[in-house]
């Protein structure tokens, strides 16, 4: 007689068999009827993500004939439960298995029952009693549990298993921030489980702590995974939010910056409730109209036919409405992918698409997915080339950014994925449709294997050439092992950090990470740049985690010092979420000169949801800025891929500030207006700008700072006067409800 183990198995199994999981472009249909087609087609137990379909399975076995227990299949219902977001049933049937005696339990269920007591004290604490302290580590103030019960069962459970293996470095990770949550660490943590220091100051780099405002200010969004794009999406010149979730459940939502301190959801009114799905999200202007279109990357992660999604291209109809022109323009695929970057490849003047999708080898043609090159055609519409182009990469992308790397006024490609191959294609087009890319990747030294995730390039270093970021990625073990053996003193090498690859201007890269301090534990999804503190140089923020519940680790800010180092600023700064982070913003919300940050928040099941947040900064010091919007005229409107040269004199000493015009990171996206503090600048010297495209160079002498200034490609400049708005940083007087309750 089979097991019902082997029964559940065998349903995941059949219940794969009859899908259409073809990565062939579908036929011309509404692309909302495909999403809907999709998403049933999606609810099937072999698709690990389907968590509510796996339950359904799960349940169908249990209720076969046979009396016996099998333990196995109750522990899978008991993980499909809390992927549900049904803790407390976890947790009975945990402790369920927990009562049966030793010959009928072969299975040690305890780890897992101590992550079902912590995730029931987060759902009675961090989310039903929400506030914008909650979950934020080190845990402390208005962070700390009221509603004890879950954490203290949790800590029961874990030093149970720690009496056992004193050496499981995951447990007692999260029984250091089970006492945590109880106010109780570090006095209270047995000693010889203790990691110290959890709750160390941050040292002389520290900063003023920053504060979720986003339910008081009207972002109330609740979310598993997804992306992340912040922009003025209707040219009041104030910084709207747009977010995705992942599964084709959930859809988008269109926060608008009303001018007031408030947001207000116009997400059916854009008519992007019909848009479901959507690990990434970024804006482009794919026709030249001045208004930031959206491009939505689905399928990511997902395996076996389960990921062949379309992408969707919607078109800003200026009038808050967007309208999805995917099949129109010719950008209709099925691939599963959550990365892409848009560059005017070939210097026309208009922006092309780079797309990595994510292959997983074998001969199963649905595991088999090649990166695709769409040019822009000038009607609307895009030509697929990049076979042609020498870019079909065959690989598991998880990440690609462009940039002008050698400075030859032709933008590159750089890619990041999960196989440990990286691949820097250098841009030898010479114009027109001759589009053409070589991989310079090992001429030009990134030479790590291991797998990595988020990527970018960013001049880190302000000396005129772009630096590549990118990000250690693996799923070997949850990632409190790698936190508490980092807290520890014996951090596992290159497992989870930053890479810093240094432009060395001539074609080259050097490997800086372990001499500026980014040999950390970070494991990031999420990630972008901004500049917290307006001294110029670029500071990085993360968003981290993986789809285990059991991996609570702090969302990390690094703030960079002068170019030569960063520091961890995540407990100073009070932006370390334990949750889930994905797509993060850099962006100046309040019109006031500060960046302030937002990411989209949750895990990659319903039962990880989040709170999304809004972290205002508070100011760092007086520091001047300057915020630039640039409009291109023979170049693309929105001047994606320009490079901007300010330079002042601080302190008696001149130096330059660069910036590209872009969105940033791979994943999660700032505003195309580019706001570039100049430390304690009085006057700004010069403004250069080098217009992608055109290769027009421009420069506006003896400028004030602290003004936001429009910069058309034919010389214009105009100074914006926005006004500055004020956020309500108190608590908000409500609770939210969250996703699978």
């Amino acid at each position: 007689m089979l097991s019902r183990f082997a029964k559940i198995t065998m349903l995941f199994a059949a219940a794969t068999c009859s899908l259409l999981l073809s990565c062939k472009p579908h036929a011309p249909i509404k692309m909302a009827d495909l999403l809907q087609q999709l998403k049933k087609r999606n609810y099937n137990p072999q698709n690990v993500f389907s968590s509510d379909a796996r339950l359904a399975a799960c349940d169908s076995a249990l209720k076969a004939d046979s009396p016996n227990y099998d333990v196995q299949l109750l522990s899978k219902k008991a993980l499909f439960e809390l992927q549900e977001g049904h803790e407390q049933q976890a947790v009975d049937i945990y402790s369920k298995i927990a009562k049966l005696p030793r010959y009928m339990n072969p299975v040690n269920t305890l780890p897992d029952q101590a992550v079902a007591f912590m995730r029931l004290g987060e759902r009675a604490n961090c989310m039903l009693g929400h506030n914008g302290a909650s979950c934020i580590f080190p845990i402390k103030g208005a962070g700390i549990h009221q509603a004890q019960t879950g954490s203290q069962q949790a800590i029961e459970t874990l030093q149970s298993i720690l009496k056992s293996n004193s050496q499981d470095a995951q447990s007692r990770w999260l029984l250091n921030i089970a006492y945590m949550t109880l106010g109780r660490y570090p006095d209270q943590v047995p000693a010889q489980y203790l990691i110290p220091n959890l709750n160390a100051d941050d040292g002389p780099y520290k900063v003023k702590p920053f504060t979720d405002v986003a339910a008081n200010v009207g972002i109330n969004l609740n979310s598993r995974a997804g992306g992340s794009i912040a922009d003025d999406f209707d040219g009041d010149s104030y910084i709207d939010i747009i977010t995705s979730g992942m599964d084709l459940q959930d859809h988008m939502h269109y926060f608008h910056n009303d001018g007031d301190g408030t947001f207000s959801d116009r997400t059916a009114q854009s008519g992007l409730q019909d848009e479901v799905g959507g690990l990434n999200i970024q804006q482009t202007d794919y026709n030249n109209d001045g208004r930031p279109d959206i491009f939505i990357m689905r399928g990511g992660w997902l395996r076996d036919g389960f990921g062949n999604q379309p992408g969707s291209l919607l078109k800003n109809n200026g009038n808050g409405k967007f309208t999805d022109v995917t099949i129109a323009a010719g950008l209709q695929f099925m691939h599963p992918t959550q990365t892409a970057v848009w560059a005017d490849f070939n210097n026309d003047g208009w922006l092309d698409v780079f797309i990595g999708m994510e292959s997983h080898g074998g001969t199963d043609p649905n595991n088999n997915h090649p990166s695709a090159l769409y040019m822009n055609n000038h009607d609307g519409t895009f030509k697929e080339m990049a076979q042609k182009a020498h870019c079909q990469i065959n690989d598991f992308v998880k990440g690609v950014t462009s940039a002008d790397y050698n400075n030859d006024g032709w933008p590159d490609i750089f890619v990041s994925t999960m196989s440990g191959r990286k691949y820097l294609l250098k841009n030898k087009c010479k114009g027109g449709n001759n589009v053409g890319f070589d991989d310079v990747t090992e001429k030009a030294g990134i030479n790590i294997k291991q797998n990595t995730f988020t990527t970018w390039f960013y001049d880190y270093n302000n000396d005129g050439w772009p630096d590549i970021l990118l990000s250690s990625y693996n799923f070997s073990t949850t990632l409190g092992y790698y936190a508490a053996l980092e807290a520890l003193g014996t951090p596992v090498a290159d497992n989870g950090n930053i890479f810093l690859f240094k432009n060395n201007r001539d074609g080259t890269f050097t490997n800086v990470t372990h001499d500026v301090g980014l040999n950390k534990a970070v494991f990031s999804m999420g990630g972008n740049f901004g500049d917290i503190d307006n001294d110029g140089y670029p500071d990085i923020y993360f968003g981290t985690g993986n789809p285990d519940f059991g991996s609570l680790i702090p969302n990390k800010l690094f703030r960079n010092i002068g170019g030569k180092k960063f520091a961890d600023v995540t407990s100073s700064s009070r932006t370390g979420n334990l949750q889930k982070g994905h797509g993060v913003s850099f962006a100046d919300f309040r019109n006031n000169g500060l960046q302030d940050i937002f990411i989209e928040m949750g895990g990659a099941y319903i039962g990880d949801a989040y709170k999304s947040a809004l972290y205002l900064n508070p100011g760092q010091n007086n520091n001047s800025w300057v915020g630039l919007k640039l409009v291109g005229t023979q170049s693309n409107k929105s001047a994606i891929g320009s490079r901007i040269k300010v330079t002042f004199t601080e302190n008696g000493v001149q130096r330059s500030v660069f910036k590209d015009v872009n969105s940033g990171g791979s994943f999660g996206s700032s505003p195309l207006r580019q706001e570039i503090g100049i430390g304690q600048a009085k006057m700004i010297d010069d403004i250069e700008i080098r217009w992608a495209g055109s290769g027009t160079v421009q420069h506006f002498y003896d400028l004030k700072p602290n003004q936001f200034v429009e910069i058309t490609e034919d010389g214009k400049l105009t100074p914006l006067n926005l006004k500055p708005l004020k956020f309500n940083t108190g608590e908000p007087a409500m609770q939210m409800q969250m996703a699978g309750m």
